[in-house]
């Protein structure tokens, strides 16, 4: 029995719809701490020149589980400069510029998925080819009520059991990001026995 459930977002575009910050947030480009191989701050740069350049920088991810042990992934939008139209963790996002890893992980979740919760610190993972050349360090925290997906953000949420997970990563990883499958990876390792 497959214990998944899927939920496509609307994209709305008629009357009524409020798409009023989407201009700002298209035309202000965000600002990124540059690090060096031991993540301390050399600089700071904006986003296309970092990603151009390939320059280390940070984000997070987080892994969001309901209380019945389902991981919520969520498939990234096709307008996305990296990795669009692929799946990945539950939320994730850059460390702005001046920002600690453990500010950004909670201002993520909210804004693409509209959630409040708790969350704890896993493990860092070192920026390298995977991570998009990112310091990532990974929380986990549990949901079980209503998400807000952020259409501009995600296309798709699906609440998903682990062993499947880890049967469709195996089968075509190429539909999940590069740093879904290294910290997906690492997170079986981990907690994965029971799966």
């Amino acid at each position: 029995m497959q214990s998944v459930s899927i939920v496509t977002i609307a994209r709305s575009s008629g009357a009524g719809s409020d798409i009023s910050g989407i201009s700002q947030i298209v035309n202000e480009e965000e600002w990124f701490d540059v690090v060096d191989e031991h993540d301390c701050v050399i600089d700071r740069r904006k986003r296309s020149e970092v990603h151009r350049e390939g320059l280390r920088h940070r984000a997070v991810h987080i892994l969001v589980f309901r209380s019945d042990g389902l991981l919520l992934i969520h498939l990234r939008s096709d307008t996305k400069d990296e990795f669009p139209g692929v799946w990945t963790s539950s939320a994730a996002g850059h460390v702005s510029a001046g920002e600690t890893y453990a500010d950004t992980a909670p201002r993520e979740l909210q804004e693409e998925l509209g959630i409040q919760c708790p969350l704890q610190y896993l493990h860092k993972f070192d920026a390298c080819p995977e991570t998009s050349m990112e310091f990532t360090e990974l929380y986990r925290g549990t949901w079980d009520g209503d998400l807000s997906p952020d259409p501009g953000e995600i296309q798709r949420v699906e609440w998903i059991r682990l062993q499947e997970l880890n049967h469709r990563v195996a089968d075509r990883p190429a539909d999940f990001s590069p740093a879904f499958r290294l910290q997906f990876d690492w997170y079986l390792s981990q907690y994965g026995s029971g799966i």
